[in-house]
């Protein structure tokens, strides 16, 4: 059996791929530029904590007047060794060593641990759902507080007003730019938004470190024994609660990890300590400024006092708020991003269905996926108009998040064990992460009838849909059978040659999954021999293959010794457009340049001078389910949900360019396991019984009208028609003489 193997590179394509060479999958560098990228798309959300990280705290301990050193110190220490251990530790030291591929994300680790354990996929599940629902509500809740802001500067009171109306509006608005600009990609959305970060984190230090000058005992907050002691102390009104108010100090940690495909590892552990630092400085400059106020009797008489704007100079506010509004509009692009990511690695783990991916730059970790997009869009929408204020939106922020970190423990707990060999080292980040995050999870869980269960409705929603994705591939390939091509290249060359039929197509061309380029799905060669043969002069099976390089045009050919049947593998680069008809014509031309091929010449043509490439008409397979399918009840559910959203997310033939080609759709059974067929007994029904039910009709009511009425209408002696024709001959102005029977004789 001989085997032709070509490569199909145009100039414009070669000279593409070698500009583009170093745009691949791997790393992406170390660069001025793409530290810019890193900070306006990654550290919004964790960015913008101290806005309200220490006025809740505070708030919820009793005020600014049971503020004390103590209190502050203590509560200062438990921020900072937060985001210390859960960030810094957690994620950016042991997580991102946990790339697949130079992808992050709970997706991409449960790829990486999935052989350890099959149950792994749960917390890999429950995790991405609930980080994708918080990738709803972040944007909602941060626009929403920004806009809010505008209140205490007199231009922006005088602008929102005292209702919510305007505030409503404007956050939609703001909301709808969001999402719109994401088809730019994250290294045009990096670039805008980059400089405005790196102003941001450099203000955040600056008013800290103005503030914290005139207490640099505020350092003692650095001492994690600070942190413990006032956890238990009864100076801790809230209890064990007040983790859940230092836990919005990390929230945005997860996007580190899930947006590293988008930025490079390498350029977030260069900007982290930047960002790190600003932090810290931000939360020391609030706490020294709460000791120095905390006697204050204009500040004792304020229901919240936000020391974060508090401890700025008055005439430094206005600038202060509009830059936080802007920081924190740019906060939802870390969570959004991120989400593009998930929803990417999803879709390879057979846990989503297939969606469109746009890459809007030259590297593959930066993507954009309408669907996705548009999905958040609405349902961030829907929240705003939901909650309608962010103080009820800010009672669902972080349970979602917690519930993410602790699966990540989880995953990564197993990583360390199973892949790293270390179970010692495993056993100690499970104890001091798991005990860290369930605690933080508790508090949150406080918040669960306050607005958390919108989250937890989200997030199952989307478990939901992971679930029935899942089951429903596994039981579809119950169905799957490879066969042998060689094995049915007789067949197919007797089918070719046989007059009998008639000729379907020069080139009948179907899209498989499977790379195995011996083998068929048993559904493509019952659908060509048994399903209503079906003639060629040409059979085409084409595999698409996306590669990690951005410009790839190759393709390889079994021919199976033959001069009809043909193999193809597409390998196409992440960027290039899918249009297979274009690409299927070229590799025909090239097949019959080389002998192997035979010319199709036309008959019938517009043009003067005819091609020797004949049609194409494509066959698409699509499995449903059958009446006789024997599968128990849910799983039966779990398909009809498969197979409603798979029409949802929209069509192959849009995905690989064939709309406006010959396309047949043919419907194949699933056929998992089959009911055993129910024996027919013969009998013989008397002729005048038959005749007898023929003859009755139910009347009632409804219908007495319409049967008394027909009459004309049944009768074989005059066609009805024409009674029909002669009204249409009657002059307009004589129609209202038509007596109305004459109208229901013509059965109107």
């Amino acid at each position: 059996m001989s085997k032709g193997v070509h490569v199909a590179h145009n100039k414009l394509e070669a000279s593409l791929q070698d500009q583009h060479s170093q745009g691949g999958h791997g790393a992406i560098p170390l660069s001025a530029g793409m530290l810019l990228v890193t900070l306006g798309v990654v550290y919004g959300d964790i960015g913008t904590s101290p806005m309200y990280t220490m006025k809740s705290i505070v708030a919820n301990n009793g005020g600014i007047g049971t503020v004390s050193e103590d209190m502050i110190l203590g509560a200062l220490s438990l921020v900072i060794w937060t985001m210390t251990l859960v960030t810094t530790v957690k994620y950016v030291v042991i997580a991102m060593k946990a790339d697949n591929h130079n992808e992050g994300g709970i997706f991409a680790l449960f790829s990486l641990v999935r052989k350890v354990a099959p149950w792994l996929i749960l917390p890999a599940m429950i995790g991405g759902a609930a980080l994708l629902a918080d990738g709803i509500l972040t944007p909602a809740v941060t626009v929403t507080t920004a806009i809010e802001g505008l209140r205490t500067i007199e231009w922006g009171h005088a602008l929102l007003g005292d209702g919510q109306t305007n505030v409503i509006i404007i956050t939609i608005i703001i909301i709808c730019g969001l999402f719109a600009m994401q088809r730019a990609g994250t290294s045009s959305i990096g670039k805008l938004f980059g400089p405005l970060m790196t102003l941001w984190f450099l203000f955040l230090a600056g008013a800290g470190l103005f503030n914290m000058l005139g207490n640099l005992s505020i350092l003692r907050a650095l001492n994690p024994i600070r942190g413990i002691m006032f956890l238990f102390s009864p100076i801790n009104h809230s209890g064990i609660m007040v983790l859940g108010f230092v836990f919005l100090s990390t929230t945005g940690a997860e996007a580190l990890y899930s947006d590293m495909g988008h930025v490079g590892k390498a350029n977030i552990y260069a900007s982290w300590p930047f960002v790190k630092a600003a932090l810290i400085l931000n939360y020391l400059g609030q706490g020294a400024w709460l000791l120095a106020n905390n006697s204050n009797p204009q500040m004792l008489a304020m229901d919240i006092v936000n020391p974060f704007y508090m401890m700025l100079p008055e005439p430094l506010r206005p600038f202060a708020i509009v830059l936080s509004a802007v920081a924190a509009i740019i906060a939802s692009q870390a969570l959004i991003t991120g989400s593009f990511s998930l929803v990417s690695e999803a879709t390879r783990l057979n846990l989503m269905p297939h969606l469109r991916i746009h890459y809007p730059s030259d590297t593959k970790g930066q993507l954009y996926i309408p669907l996705v997009n548009n999905i958040m869009w609405v349902g961030c929408i829907f929240i705003v108009l939901l909650f309608q204020n962010s103080e009820r939106m800010e009672s669902a922020y972080g349970l979602a998040i917690t519930v993410t970190m602790l699966m990540t423990t989880t995953l990564l707990t197993s990583y360390i064990a199973g892949i790293l060999k270390h179970k010692l080292g495993a056993c100690v980040f499970a104890l001091l992460f798991g005990a860290i995050e369930l605690c933080f999870f508790a508090s949150c869980l406080t918040m669960f009838f306050d607005g958390g269960y919108v989250m937890i409705f989200l997030a199952a929603l989307l478990f939901g849909l992971m679930y029935v994705w899942r089951r429903g591939t596994a039981i579809e390939r119950t169905q799957t059978i490879l066969l042998p091509v060689s094995k049915y290249i007789d067949q197919l060359n007797r089918l070719r040659n046989d007059e009998t039929y008639p000729v379907l197509a020069d080139n009948l061309v179907f899209l498989t999954n499977s790379p195995d380029p011996l083998t068929l799905d048993r559904d493509v060669l019952y659908s060509i021999l048994d399903k209503h043969p079906k003639r060629a002069k040409a059979y085409w099976f084409i595999n698409v293959h996306v590669t990690d390089e951005p410009y790839t045009h190759e393709y390889s050919v079994e021919t199976f010794g033959t001069d009809f049947l043909f193999r193809v593998r597409l390998d196409l680069g992440f960027k290039v457009n899918q249009r297979v008809n274009a690409y299927l014509r070229q590799i025909v031309g090239d097949l019959m340049a080389s002998g192997e091929l035979p010319p199709q010449h036309h008959t019938y043509s517009i043009y003067e001078t005819r091609g020797n490439v004949g049609d194409f008409r494509f066959c698409m397979l699509r499995k449903m389910l059958a009446p006789e399918t024997d599968i128990n009840r849910n799983d039966h559910r779990v398909m009809a949900i498969k197979y409603a959203v798979r029409r949802a997310c929209g069509s192959p033939a849009r995905w690989y360019g064939l709309e406006n080609s010959a396309i047949i759709i043919e419907y194949v059974p699933l056929f998992a396991r089959m009911r055993p067929a129910v024996k027919l007994v013969r009998t013989q029904v008397p002729l005048e019984v038959q005749i007898e039910e023929a003859e009755e009709m139910e009347v009632d009511i409804f219908s007495d009208d319409l049967v008394n009425g027909n009459e004309a209408g049944r009768d074989m002696n005059v066609d009805p028609t024409e009674l029909l024709e002669s009204v249409a001959d009657t002059p307009e102005q004589q129609l209202d003489g038509l007596e109305s029977t004459q109208f229901n004789d013509a059965n109107f």
